[in-house]
């Protein structure tokens, strides 16, 4: 697909009873290897299957992502945290406690995962479960999670895209599909790193830093 050659499709979904229809479409549109635009607990979100290498980059042309930078996998719940990272007892509670919520958690990565999904030297992946009901539904219809990263763009690294508007304007030839779901904050999610045995917060955001101290 050349790059600019397309038009998205642009879904208005309610945001407290997403229509099962629209959010089915979704999850096909994803399957057959697009790039989505969704809502989350923290602005709008980049989302593409898991072992998609040509959506990944196409991914990181539109936010002119560096090398190695972190992606995160997208989770409708913990059931399947063990197969992608390594998380201790303490660990866990922490991220069972505060999920849904709005923190990205920074854990080591098993060898199931995809080289390319780990930063580089660390061998590290992010994981969130987002309190937001239509990427809550999209995760449980498409029974796995999305590789994502927060639709940040070039020059404007500080906030997380909130205006679903004005993210058609600018991207609509760049992705599949823009799920329109309200006006959402702008601040990025609190990056919390648990691959050590003491958390580390690594950007302080939406989420509050308080359970982690």
């Amino acid at each position: 697909m050349m790059w600019g050659s397309i038009m998205s499709q642009f879904f208005y979904i309610h945001p407290d009873n997403p229509q099962v229809r629209l959010i089915n479409q979704a999850v096909e549109i994803l399957r057959n290897g697009g790039v989505i635009v969704y809502p989350t607990d923290s602005g709008y979100a980049l989302g593409c299957m898991i072992g998609d290498k040509h959506a990944m980059d196409r991914i990181v042309q539109i936010r002119h992502l560096p090398e190695g930078h972190n992606f995160t996998l997208v989770c409708s719940d913990l059931s399947e945290l063990s197969n992608y990272a390594h998380v201790s007892n303490t660990a866990y509670r922490l991220i069972k406690n505060n999920t849904p919520g709005r923190y990205t958690f920074i854990l080591t990565a098993t060898k199931e995962l995809p080289r390319r999904l780990m930063t580089s030297k660390r061998k590290t992946i992010g994981i969130r479960v987002p309190d937001n009901q239509i990427a809550l539904d999209l995760l449980k219809a498409l029974g796995e999670p999305i590789l994502s990263c927060s639709l940040m763009l070039p020059n404007e690294e500080h906030i997380a895209q909130s205006d679903p508007e004005e993210i058609r304007e600018r991207l609509e030839h760049h992705i599949d599909l823009i799920i329109h779901g309200g006006y959402l904050g702008q601040e990025p999610t609190t990056v919390v790193d648990l691959t050590e045995d003491t958390p580390v917060i690594l950007r302080k955001g939406s989420g509050s830093i308080e359970p982690f101290n």
